[in-house]
């Protein structure tokens, strides 16, 4: 069958044995004694196939698959772990594993799940180039929107997803700017290739330089072994720099550089690298607005302003509300195992109105929420949150309509019946002594309780 497989194994008897047997089978075998090893191994190459040991040092193999998970998706991983902790193969197959393999292995038992695996990476690609073929209407890899603007954004994105253009995405935050990024990777010629995503507002001023290019051991306090930067991880893919407005200016003007040489130097080091990275940014704020408040570099925007997308809040576009509501409301009762059939009338209201601050991510918090607690056989008014305080309005309005009635009514009995009590009582089909609590409740004034009275008087 042949394929790449990078195996990762810290005893080296049984390293090098299980190379050898995959080398006979004609794949293509790369070893790494630890984790981390393997970990720089996968971020410097693409593999069809990590077969990874749990118990290493340096990096745990649970670690490492969820690194590969991250940085190169596509990749299947199959770990090895020892007879007695099945524990740590359910973890691992919980956590994205394709397969295990239990010590002591046997020989037979690796090629078959070795085989089972690759081809279980052929059908994900398969898979991935038929979603595209497929991908029109009203989905676009796993966006839903059917609104004339958000179909134009979908052309816009499958034209990039054929091009190594940079790219700039704008829109507040919620609205699906690493979903248009990750569409537009993963439906063209970098598919196959690392997706890398940095939010950059989350890394320390100090650090930024280092996460993005790398550092040399030694080259500042806690640089304890050399370390690939994000732009060298996503080498011959799409680096996705979310939140770049946050960058300090001396980090643009690195940024810059690297963009125009397509070369980075770690820190620490004066070596360059070569990089050939496609960058797509985001930001929840105006470019041009910043670069004329001196916080962004224009330079910088012109590099990456090749191709603009701006995607429209939810408020603008309120058509796709219901189709957005039943993708979640699909998604999440199948995850949930709910038998959901779907969205009430006066729910689907409610939805449309909200003002949805939050955007998509905000109406898919709401609706998972929502099947979380719904009790019907529809998600209804009160299951959605934002529609508590309503409701409660609603009920404090129909308890002081009952409270007023009653009150009428009891006046109008007691009125009827001369104020007399006793006859108001029968009347009304309670006691007397219920009456006089009804009559301090709803806070009826004495001299209309004894109206008789004075009346005689």
């Amino acid at each position: 069958m042949g394929g790449s497989v990078l195996l990762a194994e810290d005893e080296p008897i049984l390293r090098e044995s299980l190379g050898q047997l995959l080398r006979d089978e004609g794949y293509e075998v790369t070893l790494a004694g630890d984790g981390q090893e393997a970990y720089e191994q996968v971020l410097a190459r693409a593999f069809d196939l990590v077969l990874t040991d749990v118990r290493m040092p340096r990096m745990d193999g649970l670690s490492l698959l969820g690194n590969v998970q991250r940085v190169a998706p596509q990749t299947p991983v199959v770990v090895i772990t020892a007879f007695g902790t099945v524990d740590n193969a359910v973890g691992a197959m919980k956590a994205g594993a394709s397969d295990y393999l239990l010590k002591p292995v046997q020989f037979e038992d690796v090629l078959v799940r070795v085989k089972r695996a690759m081809e279980i990476g052929e059908m994900r690609r398969e898979r991935r180039v038929l979603t595209e073929q497929l991908a029109a209407g009203s989905t676009f890899h796993n966006i839903v929107g059917e609104s004339a603007g958000v179909k134009r954004l979908f052309e816009t994105a499958r034209k990039l997803s054929a091009v190594r253009s940079s790219v700039l995405i704008v829109g507040e935050s919620g609205t699906g700017k690493e979903l248009f990024a990750r569409a537009i990777h993963y439906n063209g010629i970098t598919r196959d290739k690392p997706f890398v995503a940095v939010n950059c507002g989350a890394i320390p001023d100090s650090l930024i330089e280092s996460e993005l290019f790398g550092h040399r051991k030694g080259a500042f306090t806690g640089a304890v072994r050399d370390r690939v930067g994000y732009f060298e991880a996503s080498s011959g893919g799409t680096l996705f720099l979310d939140e770049i407005s946050t960058l300090p200016l001396s980090v643009q003007s690195s940024l810059l550089r690297v963009l125009e040489e397509r070369v980075v130097v770690p820190v620490g080091d004066t070596r360059p690298r070569a990089v050939d990275v496609r960058i797509i940014a985001a930001s929840n704020q105006d470019p041009q607005t910043l670069c004329r408040e001196g916080k962004f570099r224009e330079d910088l925007l012109y590099r990456l302003d090749v191709v603009r997308l701006h995607l429209p809040p939810l408020r603008q576009r309120r058509e796709d509300i219901p189709l957005l509501a039943h993708h979640f409301l699909e998604k999440y009762s199948r995850e949930m195992s709910r038998k959901l059939q779907g969205i009430t009338n006066a729910a689907m209201r409610a939805l449309l109105s909200h003002e949805w601050r939050g955007n998509v991510r905000e109406l898919e918090n709401v609706i998972e929420r929502a099947v979380i607690f719904a009790e019907g056989r529809e998600v209804d008014v009160q299951d959605l949150p934002f529609a508590a305080p309503a409701i409660a309005e609603s009920a404090e309005g129909l308890k002081e309509a009952i409270s007023q009635f009653e009150k009428q009514h009891i006046m109008y009995c007691l009125r009827r019946h001369g104020y007399d009590k006793a006859e108001a009582a029968r009347h009304l089909g309670i006691g007397v002594s219920s009456l006089y609590r009804k009559l301090d409740e709803l806070g009826i004034p004495k001299d209309l309780q004894d109206r008789d009275e004075a009346t005689q008087a």
